[in-house]
């Protein structure tokens, strides 16, 4: 299971990335750290700098075909700067179009809205959101973690970093499904 972590070069929620990630690791899955910027990315603890991790792909140099999957870490910052991106934007509709399944925390829902994708889906996530993601034409919900089987893309989201052992849970769960070429 090849699973891209997509995250802009500063202000990813730390805890939003290494936990998934070590849990996709533990699962037997590779997973790959794409940002918008070589180098390295910058995580935060909440508003605090946390620590860096160097990045392993680029968006414009990989693609969708590469993975099996996608992991979409919040943080405030995070998702604010990644719907700024057209390539990175475009990077994640790509997983819709392909049908390959998608988890997002937090506030990650932010770009999922601006790719257009929650149209007609129910997700979760930081309760700032909800308002956006009703705007863009999802059902939002308070739950920890929400599967959404609308379309060919299954979804994942989860509010916060208190949810984050369901969601790494559910959403293995939900890739260990994806079949393999």
């Amino acid at each position: 299971m090849n699973v891209a972590f997509l995250v802009a070069p500063e202000g990813v929620e730390q805890t939003e990335l290494t936990d998934p990630w070590r849990a996709v690791k533990e699962a037997g899955g590779s997973p790959v750290l794409v940002s918008t910027d070589s180098g390295t990315v910058r995580a935060f603890h909440h508003l605090d700098k946390a620590d860096v991790f160097p990045v392993d792909k680029v968006v414009g140099g990989t693609g969708v075909s590469e993975y099996d999957a996608l992991v979409l870490p919040g943080g405030v910052a995070n998702p604010d700067a990644l719907r700024l991106d057209e390539r990175a934007v475009a990077f994640v509709r790509g997983f819709f179009d392909a049908g390959k399944p998608v988890a997002a925390t937090c506030h990650a829902p932010w770009t999922l809205v601006e790719a257009d994708v929650v149209r007609g889906r129910t997700l979760t996530s930081w309760p700032s959101l909800r308002t956006d993601i009703r705007n863009a034409g999802g059902t939002w919900v308070d739950e920890p973690v929400k599967v959404c089987t609308a379309g060919p893309t299954t979804l994942v989201t989860s509010r916060r970093p208190d949810d984050l052992k369901a969601f790494r849970d559910v959403f293995l769960a939900v890739f260990r499904r994806v079949p393999r070429p």
